[in-house]
């Protein structure tokens, strides 16, 4: 139970930051125009992002350009634009995964090493895809902050930190949050959960239980006490062991058989 509760977190953390991968890849936000120094004109803010860079006015009109050419960006935003998108077709199949493999889905029922090795794959999905997501992010991040305290750089190309920037970081650790989960579930099915089986004598004990005694290896006859000889009331039980010796047998008295029939009780009592 626990487990499975597990991978149902690990499953919604890794949703909900593929989600926020998503809004971070497709809005302007990352960089913002930094109002310091001569460029104190907050009228217009100017914003750049992996695919297009837009322009908001105080009078509320909102313009927005994609860029015309790919192979004419910068090789970081081309490959920012790359990491993101890969990131987000991880994050599907890792989902798609997750819903074969966890616990409380019907899919690939009755194959318990199976379903629990595909909910692993699905976790390291996530962390695969957190950590692409997380390069892009940092990447800009960096650059930003180093553009803005670099004193040849004019005040009017410095920009600030975008609200895309948090969000990606956050949807980044997010989901590598949730398929860590995912992960330390399947590690937990696997060590005692749907990957046990049991050990060998299954029921029974290999050695007969108890030890320093010596296992019943031959059958043992019950005798109805009411049926004995000499009118005594107690139960006879008879054992006969394949390591006794026959002089046992014959050291006690002759005496009269009963003639009723006794139980043959065989095995373990």
């Amino acid at each position: 139970m626990a487990s499975a509760a597990l991978e149902l977190m690990g499953f919604f953390l890794g949703l909900l930051g593929m989600l926020g991968t998503l809004v971070a890849t497709v809005l302007p936000y990352w960089q913002i125009s930094a109002h310091i120094g001569s460029n104190i004109v907050t009228a217009v803010a100017n914003m750049r992002g992996l695919w297009m860079e837009c322009v908001y006015q105080s009078t509320g009109a909102f313009q927005c350009e994609t860029y015309n050419s790919m192979l004419a960006l910068p090789s970081d935003l081309q490959a920012s634009r790359a990491l993101m998108v890969i990131s987000l077709v991880l994050s599907l199949l890792a989902i798609a995964m997750a819903a074969l493999g966890m616990q409380c889905t019907l899919c690939l029922e009755g194959t318990g090493m199976v379903k629990s090795r595909v909910a692993g794959t699905s976790g390291g999905l996530f962390l695969a895809a957190g950590f692409l997501s997380l390069i892009p992010v940092a990447w800009t991040t960096h650059e930003v902050v180093q553009t803005f305290y670099r004193p040849s750089v004019p005040s009017s190309l410095k920009f600030e930190l975008g609200e895309c920037l948090y969000v990606g970081l956050a949807s980044a650790l997010v989901t590598m949050l949730g398929g860590g989960m995912l992960c330390v579930s399947c590690c937990d099915e696997q060590g005692g959960g749907r990957g046990r089986r049991p050990g060998g004598g299954y029921p029974y004990p290999v050695g007969g239980g108890v030890s320093g005694m010596a296992p019943r290896t031959t059958s043992q006859t019950y005798r109805n006490p009411t049926l004995q000889v000499g009118g005594s009331r107690g139960h006879t039980l008879v054992r006969s062991t394949s390591g006794s010796s026959g002089s046992s047998a014959h050291a006690a008295p002759a005496a009269k058989k009963p003639t009723a029939a006794g139980y043959d009780i065989t095995g373990y009592v």
